[in-house]
């Protein structure tokens, strides 16, 4: 849907690379090696975005770096309409509410890096039934229309795991960054 709206293929990938996971932060060249399009192509479209104010910029160094801008007054609504785009609101709704014992849940992966591979990564803390949970994301998976890969964690395995999803920059999905 988000393809048939914004008729540039790159504008689309920045606008999910930044507003899926809004911790992300990236360089020109980087992006242009990511979506393996040309540096100009990607600099015509951070500067399109960069004006219209949805991207602020940074030096670091020799290097600017963009980012996306949460004081925008459209950040929400572009927020919201990725992970609707993704499919996160549906994973959200029908498996890990239905769940019920589910303390903490991650996007981890090419989607909490702001990459619609196809394949979303999702990590569950929590006691819930394994099979119970195999069925709700074989049922979102349709929805969806992209794979759901799951990885199901106690809270000790967590923390022992936790600096990680850290580094990863994960995607919360559900509960808060201290709970766990």
């Amino acid at each position: 849907m988000l393809d048939y709206l914004i008729t540039s293929k790159t504008r689309v990938k920045l606008i999910l690379k930044f507003f899926l996971n809004v911790e992300m932060k990236a360089y020109l060249r980087s992006l242009a090696d990511e979506f393996g399009e040309s540096t100009n192509a990607v600099r015509v479209e951070l500067n399109r975005l960069t004006e219209a104010g949805l991207l602020e910029s940074e030096n670091e160094g020799r290097t600017k770096v963009y980012r996306a801008n949460r004081r925008h007054a459209l950040f929400d609504d572009l927020h919201s309409i990725v992970k609707k785009y993704i499919g996160i609101d549906r994973l959200i709704e029908e498996v890990i509410w239905k769940l019920g014992n589910v303390e903490l849940a991650l996007i981890t992966g090419d989607y909490a890096r702001g990459i619609d591979s196809g394949i979303i990564d999702l990590v569950i803390v929590g006691g819930i039934d394994k099979a119970y949970l195999q069925g709700l994301v074989e049922k979102v998976e349709e929805l969806i229309h992209r794979k759901i890969r799951t990885l199901v964690l106690s809270r000790e395995e967590f923390k022992s795991l936790r600096e990680k999803f850290e580094q990863e920059k994960a995607l919360i999905v559900w509960g808060e960054k201290g709970e766990v």
